[in-house]
């Protein structure tokens, strides 16, 4: 059995990254595609590109092509007889892409091709899926909580955007990922197109109100509220509403803990924020003296 360097049929060095290989294999693809290209050599040239795409485009074979080592070369004998690099015994002679469009040396490590009649498993070569694409998806935190539908803008790649509306299940975490399956991108070749696959994040005016798994939602109170002691009305990031017990002598910025409230088993934390009335009337700058008067207090 002959070995076949991959990365030498695709033009690319051994650390190329995943676009350099998709990119190099688009062009590769157009340039031999036999619906273009006439000449006798080009419909065995497009397999050969097809075969190291199945592969190197495939991050789990590659890792897996990878670990065979980098001491072989197009051509030579790999894995000829019992015990070899392989583990396979002899009779893998020759160099020619077997029946399905795919060499040997394919079929034995990597159990054929795409499996599907007109594509290169079939002998034609000629329906590529698109590949899969991410992409961040930046929401509302009360959404993640809540769930619902929301329309998200996603790159198309050129240079411009589209809208897409995605389903958020309620309870998702930051990080978690949906499949839109069919809105990656398009197959260069006519087939499937890839999937798209969104992570969940929190927008930028909603990162701070996160630690962890846990939740940080401001709680406004009075400055009687604060020092009495009060049950105020709150509104969760579900959307329901509780009457909260401030303790009485609390200061701001002291965090208040509901349980369970938070992402993946996390708390959802109250802080509590003493908003001062303004001194806007007569009447409210004769009550502040009053206070000055008879409550001298330095909280510095």
């Amino acid at each position: 059995m002959k070995y076949h360097d991959y990365y030498a049929t695709l033009g690319v060095a051994r650390n190329a990254s995943q676009d350099e290989i998709k990119r190099a294999y688009r062009k590769l693809a157009q340039k031999y595609h036999p619906d273009r290209n006439k000449s006798a050599e080009a419909e065995d040239k497009f397999k050969e590109i097809n075969e190291a795409y199945e592969v190197l485009g495939d991050q789990q074979k590659r890792a897996r092509y990878d670990a065979l080592g980098s001491g072989y070369h197009h051509g030579d004998e790999f894995g000829a007889g019992p015990g070899g690099p392989g583990g396979f015994g002899g009779g893998f002679g020759g160099d020619d892409f077997g029946a399905g469009g795919f060499s040997d040396f394919f079929s034995q490590f990597f159990g054929g091709g795409f499996g599907g009649p007109g594509g290169p498993g079939g002998g034609q070569g000629r329906s590529v899926r698109g590949q899969d694409v991410e992409a961040e998806a930046p929401v509302p935190l009360e959404l993640l909580v809540t769930g619902g539908a929301h329309t998200i803008r996603v790159s198309d790649g050129r240079g411009g955007a589209r809208s897409l509306k995605v389903n958020v299940p309620a309870g998702s975490a930051p990080g978690r990922r949906i499949r839109l399956s069919g809105q990656g991108q398009p197959s260069p070749m006519g087939g499937p197109a890839g999937d798209l696959y969104l992570v969940l994040t929190l927008r930028e005016e909603d990162r701070d109100r996160v630690d962890g798994n846990h939740i940080i939602q401001e709680l406004p109170i009075t400055p009687w509220e604060a020092a009495l002691g009060a049950k105020v009305p709150v509104t969760l990031p579900d959307g329901k509403r509780i009457n909260m017990s401030v303790p009485a002598g609390s200061q701001s910025g002291r965090k208040l803990r509901i349980p369970k409230r938070g992402f993946a088993g996390g708390d959802l934390f109250l802080e509590l924020m003493i908003h001062t009335p303004p001194a806007k009337t007569d009447e409210a700058r004769e009550f502040y003296e009053e206070m000055r008067a008879s409550m001298p207090y330095d909280p510095r």
